[in-house]
Parts: C-alpha cells; structure tokens; sequence
C-alpha cells in the first residue's frame, strides 16, 4: 500500500513537471536546466553580469547558471564552475570536479583563484534534501557558509555574491550575518522558483569595511 502511494506520488509529480512552463521552454531550447530561468530573471531584476566579468559559480552541475553567465559576459570573461558531480564541458567554462567542504579542496581553489580578479560568486548549491526543514537549512547554510568565505576571500570591493537559502529555521538569523559583511543585501524570489519551493536568493554587494 505505502509503495503504491509512493508510486501515484511520482507519477503526479512527473505529470506536473512536463506541464511545468519553465520545464516545456529548457526543453525547446535545449538549455541545460531550468535554473537558467532563475538566473536570468535574477540578472534582469539587478543588473549584474556585463561583458568580461568573472565569475565563479559553485554547485555547478549541469551547468544552468554558468550556460546564463557565459553568454551576458562574453568571451573576454572568465567562469569558474565547481561541483562535486560531474559537468559536461562548457565553452569559455572551467570546470574543476570535487567537493568543496573539503579543506584539501579549497586550498586548491584559492591557489588557482587568487590569479584572477572576482566580480561575482553565485551559488546554487543544495544538499540532499531530507523532508525536515530543521536539518536541510542547517546543511544549506553550511554550503552557503563556505560560499560566503569565498566570497570573502576573492571578491573585488563592488562584487557580487549570489546563494541559494531555504526560508525555514535560522533563516532570519542567517541574513543577518550577510548583513554584517555587505552594504546592499536584497532577497529575492523568482517566477521562476516553483511555487511550493521555500528557496529565494541572496543577492549581496560591496563588502562593509
């Protein structure tokens, strides 16, 4: 009985997902995921990305957001896109396979970062949700942490910073901990963003002194 309600559940699950607007237009265009949108209409409300900037984007897989970046900041621009799942090769895209909570792993990053100046840090990275909003905003905020001390390290004094947060437990608090490093700090939810979904996005500039 419990397998069969899991059964019908995904199967409307599914039936909702081909209907899904944003779903039908990645499909027709042949976009690598439906974050795109998301990153799009972001940029459209903020004004971000220009020609030659560079970026890293962290939680890469499949590659949505950085397939958006490369094409607002050109090939004079440079992307770095990080994510522990493999990622099909991308133009003007590098891409370094690992996971970044490991310190080992972020020694690394910064070696090759501290080459390039930074204009943003996007971050789409989510763990494996578990149903419990206690535990995945507690797992979301230590990703957004890490996003945040990169940020920290790398940015140039104007740049941006782009996380993925859950409303729920600790987020408020959250918040203001960006707030304490940034003069400009909106919260922002797309069209885009499933109805249902309690994701929004940070969008962070100009570090406070």
């Amino acid at each position: 009985m419990i397998f069969r309600k899991n059964l019908s559940s995904s199967k409307n699950w599914f039936r909702k997902h081909c209907k899904d607007p944003y779903v039908r237009e990645r499909n027709r265009r042949n976009l690598r995921s439906r974050s795109w949108f998301k990153l799009k209409e972001i940029n459209e409300s903020e004004k971000i990305f220009e020609k030659g900037m560079n970026i890293i984007d962290l939680g890469s897989h499949p590659g949505g957001w950085s397939e958006y970046a490369s094409q607002e900041i050109g090939h004079t621009g440079i992307i770095y896109a990080y994510d522990i799942l493999p990622m099909r090769p991308l133009k003007n895209v590098t891409f370094f396979k690992g996971d970044i909570t490991d310190i080992d792993i972020q020694k690394k990053m910064f070696f090759f970062l501290k080459k390039h100046s930074w204009n943003v840090v996007m971050s789409d990275m989510s763990p494996n949700i578990s149903g419990c909003s206690i535990v995945d905003n507690v797992n979301v905020f230590k990703l957004s942490n890490i996003a945040l001390k990169i940020a920290i390290r790398v940015l140039s004094s104007k740049g941006y910073l782009i996380i993925k947060l859950f409303h729920g437990h600790g987020f408020n608090k959250y918040i203001q901990k960006i707030y304490s490093k940034f003069i400009i700090v909106k919260v922002y939810k797309p069209r885009s963003s499933r109805v249902n979904s309690r994701e929004v996005f940070i969008i962070a500039r100009g570090f406070k002194i």
